[in-house]
């Protein structure tokens, strides 16, 4: 939102309040004009609460898209541009997973359902709407944070500093985009893919970090003498993907490329949370 109105935009913004702080919307425009594009962003992003109660994602998730999507058609609206996400596509091991990488097979509610509004999109662009835009969003890090494998491994490093449990045995590995990062592809490719249904993988060039070197990082930032306490198995709940990688060769032929690798991204964001969480 900050980035849009940065650039001129007329911003009218909507947010439960759930996991977000109303101070982040200061930066808001009440306006009478009527909307060029919708960037509907919202979402359940607490995947395990998902799972406990799948009216949560249908609610939070895929209805929220659906009423965005009517408010596109009320109002004649021309552009949709949706964060969707990883989760689309399901468990696929170590492949490199492109935006043609197939079948897309979810294994939480969070990814059914943000599968389930990608497909509602392109339904709606039949009879409203001039083009949208699909992000498939990897792992983002950065400040000001919610929630999160960093978020809570600082704050449980703030409750108690002489150890860290941790979901898991670590060996979980996932690419991690810097949010200065996403928020940069997702305004280029709102500019610059022109197509009905501009769909793209948004991640780093690299096949990411795993939860041991995370933790290892958060230790050393927030609490060096702390013992960290891995769990067992490769999946730290019920719909976690313990490994993927992004091919994103179709945005880079657009024209984008992340400016910090997964490390560095991770890095950046335990420095950014710890220091956001002390004040």
């Amino acid at each position: 939102m900050t980035a849009l109105v940065s650039q001129g935009h007329d911003v009218v913004t909507f947010d439960n309040l759930s996991r977000g702080d109303v101070r982040n919307l200061e930066a808001a425009i009440a306006t009478g004009q009527r909307g060029r594009a919708i960037w509907h962003l919202a979402a359940n992003s607490d995947i395990p609460a998902g799972v406990a109660d799948p009216q949560i994602d249908l609610r939070d998730t895929f209805l929220t898209t659906f009423n965005a999507l009517l408010a596109m058609r009320e109002f004649a609206i021309p552009e949709f541009h949706f964060a969707s996400s990883s989760a689309v596509y399901g468990d696929f091991g170590d492949l490199e997973i492109a935006e043609n990488t197939g079948p897309c097979q979810p294994i939480s509610n969070y990814g059914a359902m943000k599968l389930a509004s990608e497909g509602q999109i392109c339904a709606a662009l039949e009879s409203c709407g001039r083009r949208a835009s699909i992000f498939r969003f990897p792992n983002v890090v950065g400040a000001p944070a919610t929630h999160g494998a960093i978020f809570d491994f600082i704050n449980k490093l703030r409750v108690d500093k002489s150890h860290l449990p941790v979901l898991g045995d670590g060996t979980q590995q996932k690419a991690y985009l810097h949010v200065d990062d996403l928020i940069s592809a997702m305004l280029f490719i709102a500019k610059a893919g022109q197509s009905k249904i501009n769909l793209y993988n948004i991640g780093p060039r690299d096949a990411g970090v795993t939860v041991r070197f995370i933790a290892e990082c958060v230790r050393d930032v927030v609490a060096p003498n702390a013992e960290i306490i891995y769990g067992r198995g490769d999946r730290g709940w019920v719909g976690d993907i313990p490994r993927f990688r992004y091919a994103i060769d179709r945005l880079a032929k657009l024209g984008w490329e992340p400016t910090l690798s997964s490390e560095a991204a991770v890095r950046r964001a335990v420095r950014d949370i710890a220091a956001a969480v002390a004040q």
